[in-house]
């Protein structure tokens, strides 16, 4: 087919754009790589860009001996799948009566779960909340509070309406289902797709990178998640760059700090990143659901 000139002209200024975003996302992404792979005199120095100088792997190695990081990548790693299967759980239990046409009062459920997405107790009544039950400095502090979000319940319940045939149901009931065996055995083995969009939602926004409520609910550091390790060697670098008038003092320290910044950030991301390619698809399919109906 011919393209017409503002046709061509479309797509010429929509790979301009495409290429420029690719670039800002990339350009940062090189950058932190490089300078993890760099040697921290280098980096310290500012002579990084986007190719590593001193290619090393030191810093890794270093960190990788680290207590406390191996302590963070275990805790985050434990946060973000036992947590990801409790979202589930709850997200489900919630999306799929409101689903359901035959559920008295569902709209008002509804309802009443949508308007906490416009209004919330706070920040210091939720850490009085939580002070309360006793989940202070606690495993559950990280599992509990955020085991569902609304937008991802509304997301499931959309699914699951559009998609679960109303005959399915009604063929379940007279074969003497349950709705939890209905649940289980029918609906739950046609919602791979949904499933794959929420576990990833979760899994990477909720937990893996979730550091103001570590900050806020953990006081032990053998809890703390990978980003909160991150946040505070970041404070702490930037805390001595500010109070070392002299660098030449410290500036071993400062740069073997620096490069293990960057190499901190890149462990923390790195699973998320070999992760994300396969399951694009589905977090593509997740922004779709419920644009269309029919």
């Amino acid at each position: 087919m011919k393209l017409t000139a503002s046709s061509r002209l479309f797509y010429i200024l929509d790979s301009v754009l495409l290429i420029f975003c690719g670039i800002i996302v990339v350009v940062p992404l090189l950058n932190i790589f490089s300078q993890a792979l760099s040697s921290p005199e280098s980096v310290l120095a500012g002579r990084v860009v986007l190719w590593p100088r001193h290619f090393t792997l030191a810093t890794f190695q270093m960190i990788l001996r680290n207590g406390n990081i191996t302590t963070g990548y275990l805790n985050t790693l434990f946060y973000a799948s036992v947590g990801t299967v409790i979202n589930l759980i709850v997200t489900v239990m919630c999306a799929y009566p409101l689903s359901r046409s035959d559920f008295a009062g569902r709209n008002f459920f509804t309802l009443l779960f949508a308007f906490t997405m416009m209004f919330s107790g706070g920040m210091i009544p939720t850490y009085i909340v939580i002070k309360n039950l006793g989940l202070m400095d606690t495993r559950w502090v990280m599992l509990l509070p955020s085991a569902m979000t609304v937008w991802n319940m509304i997301l499931a319940r959309t699914f699951f309406q559009n998609t679960i045939p109303k005959e399915m149901y009604e063929s379940a009931e007279l074969d003497g289902a349950s709705d939890i065996k209905t649940l289980i055995s029918i609906v739950l083995p046609l919602s791979s797709p949904i499933l794959a969009v929420l576990t990833l939602f979760y899994a990477v926004s909720t937990h893996w990178n979730a550091y103001f409520d570590a900050m806020m609910y953990l006081k032990s550091q053998r809890l703390y998640n990978i980003q909160l390790i991150l946040r505070n060697a970041i404070a702490n670098i930037e805390g001595m760059l500010n109070q070392t008038g002299n660098l030449s003092i410290q500036e071993q320290t400062l740069a073997v700090a620096e490069a293990s910044k960057y190499a901190i950030i890149v462990i923390s991301m790195l699973p998320v990143l070999i992760i994300y390619p396969f399951v694009q698809k589905y977090s593509i399919r997740g922004i779709m659901i419920g644009a269309i109906k029919g």
